[in-house]
């Protein structure tokens, strides 16, 4: 069977011609750039490898493509640009960035660096205005990388070693500064929406979180801290689907992916899986893709993982099922989501299960059922789930409420109900009126669809009127 190719980044081809017309080795370009750095009082200890890296279209970080820029045009007896070597802020992004659930620790490293400068690249020239990667905006997925990664996630060995004997100084204390900060922007996005927020998490991976990786560590610091990088590009990836990008969260999930392999940790790989990938699969209206992805989740974390991640795992696969109107399936499954959670209720004490699965109580799987109730049509059943959701998450989570809120008027407008369901809109539409949710503004506007049939009443009207609706 003939290996599957790696996905490459685009060489960068304004450097390797520059190189050949200076007539340089890379290991003597490497020398250069490392003269001109230390000329500045910088430590630069690039070698041959880091030069093959950049003309494979790597990027290196902070100063170095002007350093890189001036070596050679000191060879070439001219000036040469950033922009010359391609390494310029204007630097087209490649269409592989994040596609690819690297094989290597390496690699992997390179690939989740790459896309976290590359976003940062993209949003300085514009978020709409960037022909790249993404798409228009990141609105792109790439069908073909939905399932993929998570046979790739199976099939990967287990990283030997992650420890790195290079670099600055990591320890358990920068770990839990980073745990520390993923923490407080959770916290904000729940209250406020991602488009408050996203950039200061797009800004945090490329510059603290990339240097932490780059730096030296022992293996157990180094899997904890894989660990919790994964945590913070797994919510990047939801902050993109939450300000319309699912391209770009796609290409997130995958590297959050491979960072928790790196981890060690394939509860938390599960979770991306079941938790961020099929749900993105959802919203994209792939059922198949939606159960393919929860499955794999539990099959790679089989035996790893707490009875309340089982029924994370279990209410995502029962999601799928929903959307392809498969109401026994849905059923079964739902009902084993509903008796893991019970199991977790009954025997976990405190602290058995991790952050990541911890919040996933009554309240969050009630939620997801009312999904599912909704896309099968079941008006009552969706508004009781989504009672019983709503009786749980607190206020602050506002996002979350105002989605309830929107699954429970659908269900009162499956019902027949249309009065209670533009007040339950309603109600909604104040709490969105106050986040920067592309989330949730599509769950509003799926609301306003469904009414469409009963425009001629007065209360929709009257409804369309003060949301300022076409």
């Amino acid at each position: 069977m003939t290996a599957r190719p790696l996905i490459a980044r685009q060489p960068n081809e304004r450097l390797l011609s520059l190189i050949r017309e200076a007539a340089c080795s890379n290991a003597g370009l490497a020398r250069r750039v490392n003269m001109c750095a230390a000329e500045r009082g910088l430590d630069f200890r690039y070698d041959k490898t880091s030069v093959a890296r950049w003309i494979r279209g790597q990027q290196p970080r902070g100063r170095a493509p002007e350093i890189i820029a001036e070596a050679l045009g000191r060879k070439l007896g001219r000036t040469v640009t950033a922009d010359d070597i391609g390494m310029g802020a204007s630097r087209q992004l490649t269409a592989a960035v994040g596609l690819h659930f690297a094989a290597g620790l390496a690699e992997g490293v390179e690939q989740a660096v790459e896309l976290w400068r590359s976003d940062v690249a993209r949003r300085e020239a514009g978020e709409t205005g960037v022909t790249g990667p993404y798409g228009p905006g990141g609105a792109q997925v790439a069908p073909a990388a939905l399932v993929e990664p998570s046979r790739d996630w199976l099939i990967t060995p287990a990283d030997a070693d992650v420890a790195r004997a290079s670099g600055q100084r990591v320890g358990s204390a920068d770990v839990a500064a980073l745990t520390a900060t993923t923490a407080a922007l959770v916290d904000l996005d729940r209250r406020w929406g991602s488009g408050h927020v996203r950039p200061v998490v797009v800004h945090y991976l490329d510059t603290v979180v990339a240097g932490l990786l780059g730096g030296s560590y022992r293996d157990a610091v180094g899997r904890e801290l894989f660990g919790a990088a994964a945590r913070l590009t797994e919510l990047a990836g939801y902050m993109a689907i939450d300000t319309g990008l699912p391209g770009l969260a796609q290409r997130y999930y995958i590297q959050a992916l491979r960072l928790a392999q790196a981890a060690g940790d394939r509860g938390f790989g599960g979770y991306v899986l079941a938790a961020g990938m099929s749900h993105l699969a959802a919203e994209l209206g792939n059922p198949r893709e939606v159960i393919q992805l929860a499955r794999a989740a539990q099959e790679g974390a089989r035996g790893r993982v707490t009875p309340r991640a089982e029924s994370l795992f279990l209410a995502a696969e029962a999601r799928g099922y929903a959307q392809l109107g498969d109401n026994e399936s849905c059923r079964r499954t739902a009902g084993a989501a509903v008796a893991a959670l019970e199991r977790a209720d009954a025997e976990a004490g405190p602290g058995d299960d991790p952050p990541w699965a911890a919040h996933f109580d009554a309240g969050y799987l009630a939620d997801e059922l009312a999904h599912c109730h909704r896309d099968l049509g079941q008006g009552r059943a969706a508004q009781q789930r989504a009672a019983e959701a709503l009786a749980v998450h607190p206020h602050g989570r506002a996002r979350r409420r105002a989605i309830g809120l929107l699954i429970m008027a659908t269900g009162q407008l499956q019902e027949g109900d249309l009065e209670h369901a533009c007040h339950t809109a309603d109600e909604a539409g104040t709490l969105l009126d106050g986040l920067r949710s592309r989330r949730g503004a599509t769950y509003f506007a799926d609301f306003r669809a469904r009414l469409e049939p009963h425009r001629g009443q007065s209360r929709v009207r009257e409804f369309t009127a003060r949301w300022q609706l076409p």
